[in-house]
């Protein structure tokens, strides 16, 4: 990992807190933050800005910066954090055809990156899938100074080892959707093999339907027969629920079971991100 110079520091008056996790979720066009209590098993923490448009990497360095020095809860030692990279900026590599001496010819072919992006991977836990990426180094650089050690991943890795476990067992082939507020994944599972994954831009219902059907067609799914599965910021009846019911026969919302209890106030928005969800 690259660092640079220390500039944030933790409060010195606080001993190091071996029960409790950080995780952080970075975007261009967001972030957010939790806090897991590892010995009562609770969140004890949630907060996420929104931005009014999509920031440059030095931006929303700068809003994170702010962000933690406003708030106390999050200027201390943590037994472990945890940081999410959700960007575009990866693509799945079957792990027999994997070379890590060539990462940027694998991102090259479907994302623009420049001559000195850090790239690295993460290893799916299943199906021998390697995730190739890059980071926003600058993040990575300022959390190493704020916390030392921590660990981090694509958005895209935690998604899919989330969604493998939800269809252990299944055979039949599945469409899952997670949506977020501006864009979806697509993930289509068939028994143990991943069929496709994909994100997508929306801004309004049409847009999500139309990339859903499209996707299906592509791959021979006939909209009378597959599943449906939604996750994410989705509720029954909404426009989105209410759009896919019309034009998909079987469909239905994934009920995340959560492994703790959640000690805050602002539990819908949490429950509403999927990933951040299943970071622990």
């Amino acid at each position: 990992m690259e660092t640079g110079q220390k500039t944030f520091q933790t409060n010195s008056n606080i001993d190091k807190l071996l029960n409790k996790i950080l995780s952080i979720q970075v975007s261009l066009n967001g972030l957010s933050f939790c806090i897991l209590n590892t010995e009562s098993n609770s969140l004890t923490h949630y907060s996420n800005i929104k931005f009014d448009k999509v920031l440059s990497p030095n931006d929303v360095l700068y809003q994170l910066k702010t962000h933690l020095s406003t708030n106390k809860v999050l200027q201390q030692d943590f037994e472990k954090v945890h940081l999410i990279h959700e960007n575009e900026l990866s693509t799945l590599v079957p792990k027999p055809l994997f070379n890590e001496d060539h990462l940027a010819d694998y991102l090259k072919f479907n994302n623009k990156i420049l001559s000195n992006d850090y790239i690295t991977h993460d290893e799916l836990a299943q199906n021998d899938i390697v995730n190739v990426y890059v980071p926003y180094v600058n993040i990575n650089n300022f959390l190493y100074d704020a916390y030392g050690t921590f660990e981090f991943n694509h958005f895209s890795t935690l998604l899919l080892n989330t969604i493998f476990l939800i269809h252990k067992g299944k055979k039949e082939t599945t469409m899952y959707i997670n949506i977020s507020e501006n864009h979806f994944e697509i993930i289509v599972m068939n028994g143990t093999k991943l069929i496709l994954y994909n994100t997508f831009e929306y801004q309004t219902k049409e847009d999500f339907i139309y990339y859903i059907l499209f996707t299906a067609e592509q791959l021979e799914l006939n909209p009378e027969n597959f599943p449906l599965v939604l996750v994410g910021n989705i509720s029954e009846n909404d426009n989105l629920y209410n759009m896919a019911y019309t034009y998909i026969r079987h469909v239905s919302i994934h009920d995340t079971e959560l492994s703790f209890s959640l000690d805050f106030e602002n539990r819908q928005a949490f429950k509403s991100n999927f990933v951040l969800q299943h970071s622990f």
